[in-house]
């Protein structure tokens, strides 16, 4: 039926820094197609952000760059909700009811709370700890039917399963108990210097990752100085991790399988290869740079496409809000 109801997806991104052609790759190219079958929720997570210290200045300017970047991606503001979380204090307000539903064995057991206690060692704050029963109500806010998530996050969906469904056996069903999404899948980019690593755009390597924001000068010296093996043939196989990657990367950029790639390139050495990859990262992401470049230069539209993310994201989450705190017992005026 035409007018049946969409499943709701949300997904978040932090902008602490420029996401890599491995998250363009992966899962933001594929973003701006899932409006077509659901309704989406974008959310710029700086309430995030700041389980680790941010410089303020910094992290407003990195949240309206990340904002126009998804934008250049392809999300339309009309046809999506791109909106930044602490734009929407509900967040914070059932993140804290949720903590009340939410045992403190639970919440201990997160492996990334061990992992980013040691990284961070100097700033072991409550928030890190709780990091994700916000990210619960992230998603319990939209009754999001469909989380995309990656292997890093599937103990916080379970987590946020199990606070749904606690919550709606005390009361009466009140969330959607959400589900991974499994959409179209990405290209898994790993890292241009330790190929046994996915791309992060937090590795302290520079030339580890390729920026979407990276010149075409840049790009090209990354991918040239990309490890590889001893053997100058371009071929995918075991034990050839660097050239699987590029050419995970090539493919992913030009549209071309394995076996036309190996073909293309036989015969053909590794300089060749990697002038080719560098080539077609830069024609892959210059549309979005010259976007992005256009949106970042008017900051009133994307002030208003904020405010339109800001009502549209209130609306839902207000909804939510409200039925919870009525089940809660909050006297509400």
């Amino acid at each position: 039926m035409e007018n049946e109801k969409k499943k709701i997806v949300l997904s978040c991104i932090q902008p602490t820094s420029v996401p890599t052609i491995g998250n363009y790759l992966g899962a933001l190219k594929n973003w701006k197609y899932m409006s077509e079958d659901y309704d989406c929720y974008y959310a710029i997570a700086d309430l995030h952000a700041i389980t680790v210290r941010q410089e303020p200045a910094k992290l407003r300017k990195q949240s309206m760059e990340m904002y126009a970047l998804l934008l250049a991606v392809g999300l339309d503001p009309e046809k999506n909700v791109v909106f930044v979380q602490s734009h929407v204090p509900e967040h914070s307000q059932l993140s804290w009811i949720l903590n009340c539903y939410t045992q403190f064995g639970e919440a201990s057991r997160m492996t990334q709370f061990k992992e980013k206690s040691l990284k961070h060692a100097d700033n072991i704050n409550v928030g890190l700890f709780d990091y994700p029963v916000l990210m619960a109500a992230d998603i319990l806010l939209y009754q999001a039917d469909f989380v995309p998530i990656g292997a890093d996050q599937k103990q916080h969906l379970e987590l946020a399963r199990n606070i749904a469904e606690r919550f709606n056996q005390v009361y009466t069903p009140t969330f959607v108990v959400p589900e991974p999404f499994f959409g179209k899948v990405g290209a898994r980019v790993m890292s241009l210097q330790d190929p046994t690593k996915k791309m992060s755009k937090s590795d302290p390597n520079p030339k580890a990752s390729v920026s979407m924001l990276d010149t075409p000068d840049m790009i090209a010296k990354k991918i040239k100085s990309a490890v590889t093996d001893s053997e100058a043939k371009v071929y995918y196989g075991e034990g050839k991790d660097g050239i699987n990657n590029l050419m995970s990367i090539y493919s992913a950029c030009t549209g071309l399988d394995f076996a036309q790639i190996e073909k293309d390139f036989d015969g053909k050495g590794y300089g060749d290869f990697k002038a080719a990859v560098a080539e077609a990262v830069i024609e892959c992401i210059k549309p979005i740079q010259d976007e992005y470049s256009h949106l970042i230069a008017d900051k009133k539209y994307l002030e208003d496409c904020t405010r339109l993310g800001k009502e549209k994201a209130s609306y839902a989450a207000q909804k939510t809000l409200r039925k919870v705190m009525k089940k809660v017992g909050f006297w509400q005026v």
